[in-house]
Parts: C-alpha cells; sequence; structure tokens
C-alpha cells in the first residue's frame, strides 16, 4: 500500500471518529466506536482509553476493544506502562512487547497462536493536564514508521480531549441547573411557608388552620376575598406544603388572557388548528403535570372554557384545541377569586356545576379591615423589606403614623398597604417615619373616610406632638436630652408637654 492511500484511510477514519464523538453524548458508548473504527482500518489487535478519575484520581478503562473481559479491566497488558504515559504526559512505543519486563506474558498470545505484537500509547491531554491515554497493541513489522502512527495516535487523542471537554462542559453545567433548582425550590418553599405569612389575628389563623388541613391531599381549593388579599400566596402555600412541592406550580390569570387565546393557553393546541400555529403546543395543564395548577380570577372565564374546565375536573382528561386525541392529566387545580360567584351563577354568567367542582374546600382570605391587629406586623415586615432593598437607615414607624394605618379602611388591602409603606420609605429621609411620610389618601377625610378635618393649627400641632413625642422615646422620657434632640430649651419642652398632656414617665 501507498503513502497517498495510507493518508487517505487516516483521513478517512478520521472523518468517522469525529461523527462518532459528535453524533451522540453518550461519551462511553462514542469512545467505543473509536476504537472499532481503528480496529477496522487500522488493523488494531486490540485498543482501550484509560481515563483519570476526576473525584479520586484513579486509573479506570473507559472503552476496550478486541480484549478478553480479564482485560477489560483496570489490569489489563501495558496498564503500567499506560500509568506512566498519564504521567509522564509522553508517548510510549514498545516495538517488540515479548522484551519488555512490564507486560504480563500472555499479552504476547493470540487466537491464531505465538505473534509478536507491538504497543502504542498516546496521552489524552485537556486543558494542558493529562486526563488519560489511548493504548493500541499492532502486529510486529520491521519497517513500521513508528513515528507516523504516534502522530495519527495524537490526533485521535486531541479529538477524544475535545469531546470530553464538552462533555464535562456539559456536566458541570448541568449540575450546575441542578443546584440551583434545588437551591430556588427551597427558596420558594421558605418564602411561601405559611407559618411565614404574616398575621397572628384570629381570621388568619383560622387561614393558617385551613392551609394546613388542605395542604396534604389533592382535593380542589377555591381560595376567595377581596383584591390584594393575598390570595396567591396562599395558593403558593397550599402548593409548597404539598406531596406536589417538587413539581411544577403553573399560574394563569383568567383576566389577564383573551377569551380567544385562553381555551389554547389552558390547553394547548395542534398544528394547523388555527391561523398562525405552525406546531403543535403544550397547554397549561401539561405543564403543570404532576404538580399544581393555580386559575387566579376564575370568575372572568367564559361559559365556553368553563364547559372544557368542568370535563378536566371530572374525567382528568382534555382535547389539545384542534385535536381528536385525549390528553390525561394528573394535576391538583387551585382557583381564586374575588367575584360573587353566587350573583354569576344567578345572572347566568358561571356554570352552577362547575361552582361545585370548585367549591369543594373553600378558603376564604380576609380583607386588611378585618384583621387589624396585623397592621403593625406588616408595618414592620415591609419596613424592614424596603429599608433594606433601599439601603435606608429606618428604624420604625412613629405612633401618630401607626394609629393612621390602623384607622384607615384599606380598601385595596395588604397590596395597598404595602405600596403605601414602601412610599413611605422613598420619602422619609430620617430614621422614623412619621404621619406626613405617608400617601395624602390616608391624611384627608374625602378620600378615607376615617380621620376628621384639620385646620392648619391643628394639623401643625399634631406634628408638633408627634416630634415631641418621638424624641421623648428616644431619650426614655428625659426632657433635658429630648430638648437638645428638638434644638430648643428643657423649659419651651415642658411647656408643649403640658400643652399637649403627655406623659413622660411612660416613655421610660
Amino acid at each position: 500500500m501507498n503513502d497517498q492511500t495510507g493518508e487517505i484511510r487516516k483521513l478517512s477514519t478520521l472523518v468517522e471518529i469525529s461523527q462518532a464523538l459528535s453524533g451522540t453524548l453518550n461519551l462511553k458508548a462514542a469512545h467505543h466506536k473509536v476504537l472499532e473504527v481503528l480496529g477496522k482500518h487500522h488493523g488494531m489487535l486490540r485498543s482501550s482509553i484509560t481515563l483519570v478519575d476526576e473525584t479520586t484520581g484513579e486509573l479506570y478503562v473507559e472503552a476496550a476493544d478486541g480484549a478478553s473481559d480479564g482485560a477489560r479491566s483496570n489490569h489489563r497488558p501495558g496498564q503500567e506502562i499506560t500509568r506512566r504515559v498519564i504521567e509522564s504526559g509522553k508517548p510510549v512505543v514498545v516495538p517488540q512487547v515479548s522484551r519488555e519486563p512490564l507486560f504480563s506474558l500472555h499479552a504476547t498470545v493470540k487466537k491464531d497462536g505465538h505473534r509478536e505484537l507491538s504497543f502504542i500509547s498516546a496521552p489524552i491531554v485537556l486543558n494542558r493536564k493529562t486526563v488519560g491515554a489511548i493504548s493500541v497493541d499492532l502486529g510486529f513489522k520491521k519497517d513500521r514508521d513508528y513515528d507516523r502512527t504516534v502522530k495519527f495516535l495524537r490526533v485521535v487523542s486531541s479529538m477524544i480531549s475535545q469531546a470530553l471537554k464538552v462533555q464535562r462542559l456539559i456536566d458541570t453545567e448541568r449540575q450546575r441547573l441542578l443546584d440551583e433548582n434545588i437551591h430556588l425550590r427551597q427558596e420558594l418553599k421558605e418564602r411561601y411557608d405559611f407559618s411565614k405569612i404574616i398575621g397572628n389575628s384570629s381570621p388568619m389563623r383560622q387561614v393558617y388552620e385551613q392551609v394546613a388541613q388542605v395542604a396534604s391531599s389533592s382535593t380542589t381549593a377555591l381560595i376567595r376575598g377581596e383584591s390584594g388579599t393575598g390570595k396567591e400566596l396562599i395558593a403558593h402555600a397550599i402548593h409548597y406544603n404539598s406531596p406536589r412541592a417538587s413539581k411544577p406550580f403553573i399560574k394563569v390569570s383568567c383576566a389577564a388572557l383573551p377569551e380567544t387565546l385562553i381555551e389554547a393557553e389552558l390547553f394547548g393546541y395542534e398544528k394547523g388548528a388555527f391561523t398562525g400555529a405552525q406546531a403543535r403546543k403544550k397547554g397549561r395543564f401539561e405543564m403543570a403535570e404532576g404538580g399544581t395548577l393555580f386559575l387566579d380570577e376564575i370568575g372572568d372565564l367564559n361559559l365556553a372554557t368553563q364547559v372544557k374546565l368542568l370535563r378536566v375536573l371530572q374525567e382528568r382528561e382534555f382535547e389539545r384545541l384542534g385535536g381528536t386525541d385525549s390528553v390525561k392529566v394528573n394535576v391538583r387545580l387551585i382557583a381564586a377569586t374575588n367575584k360573587d360567584l353566587e350573583r354569576a351563577i344567578s345572572e347566568s354568567t358561571f356554570r352552577e356545576d362547575l361552582y361545585y367542582r370548585l367549591n369543594v374546600f373553600a378558603i376564604f382570605v380576609p380583607p386588611l379591615r378585618e384583621r387589624k391587629p396585623d397592621v403593625l406586623l406588616l408595618a414592620d415586615y415591609f419596613l424592614e423589606k424596603y429599608a433594606r432593598e433601599n439601603a435606608k437607615a429606618i428604624k420604625r414607624i412613629s405612633t401618630p403614623a401607626i394609629d393612621m394605618l390602623t384607622s384607615y379602611h384599606w380598601p385595596g388591602n395588604v397590596r395597598e398597604f404595602e405600596n403605601c409603606i414602601e412610599r413611605a420609605v422613598l420619602v422619609c429621609d430620617g430614621h422614623v417615619i412619621h404621619g406626613h411620610h405617608l400617601p395624602p389618601t390616608l391624611q384627608t377625610a374625602a378620600a378615607s373616610n376615617t380621620i376628621t378635618r384639620l385646620s392648619l393649627t391643628a394639623a401643625i400641632e399634631a406634628y408638633e406632638k408627634d416630634l415631641i413625642q418621638d424624641a421623648l422615646k428616644t431619650t426614655r422620657g428625659n426632657r433635658a436630652r429630648a430638648a437638645k434632640l428638638l434644638d430648643t430649651t428643657e423649659r419651651i419642652l415642658g411647656y408643649k408637654v403640658k400643652k399637649y398632656d403627655l406623659d413622660c414617665g411612660r416613655f421610660r
């Protein structure tokens, strides 16, 4: 065979090896294919790929070809030389293995009788570090050009090292994503643990009890309450304290999606179901398989979709839009609404049979005006949250400001309350939030119906009283120190204390 034919065969071999390494994510199978290609085209009687374990540093045979079962173990012939190749990072050529003491005697024996072998091992180098070696046995030939064979094997080992690099990058990224997923799931579980929901008033304790009762089951739950009361938070708490916590939690806002899209979003669609449907798409029910589907504002669901939803709840199956095959699902449903469903039934805008399917376990989330004991807890929680986010050293809320918060009727509930505290933190330039830092709606009778009309003089006096109380709190009732804080005299402060009928003793 001339040199040109040999070079063509080597190039053809390298193409096959490249295809083997790039055609699968199963690198072990790809390594076996590489060795098979070498044996087929280049007369390799035996071959193996040995790698270094990243964790233990031990050598192990990743793949072997043309060897007996015993030779496939970590003690195959030539393994000691392979170890030296990996340690030195340099190839080794043994023209006649029968003259090499490191080889076992049986390494020279073939099925067709006694035959002299040549052994070649080339390092596999990744990021300038030897991570393994490829070793081959060839029939001994006096005129064999070992340099060319070594160069060829080094090209093969380079291709193997690149495949290893890609595989390890994939493994690292997969592990990173797995760790991140576990971390995020734990974070979500902690965030939505119902014991972390702020409030210890009697109505909220009843909500906690109901959540604990329903969380461990797969029962359909209906969460009812005014807008801004935290219905989605309750849904999260149910899911992340249930056996389905490790599965998806999928949320759909029925009010946010147009009637023409809501069915496709919930149940998915087949290719060609409508203009623009270029491929099959999974719906939210399929995405939530094994987990929980949260339908927010279910009172806004149109009647046509209500019929299909009822079937899913009854049969646990549905058809995609434009499809005929039934899709079975294992999904827990939690619905929420701020609407009067009973009135909607009487007005024929909500199906009565669907209502009974949803209303298996109802949880009523109380409005903030009915849980006034929680206002202070919520205020402290949101104050700490937004002070940290905005890097402000605000320590507390003044007593008059707390009185304003507890007096207001909060039509927007906790959502409005949170926005109110966030605004107060932004406009506050000191360490204490005062009444004037709160939104105007809490300070005008026309907006809140909770605070009586104040004249300019009365408003100034209220602000002055607020400042004096805060100073006395800071100094634990010490008038002299309080006067110094307010940049006034103790005599003037004493006059003001008497005017506003303040008891300094209660601040000690």
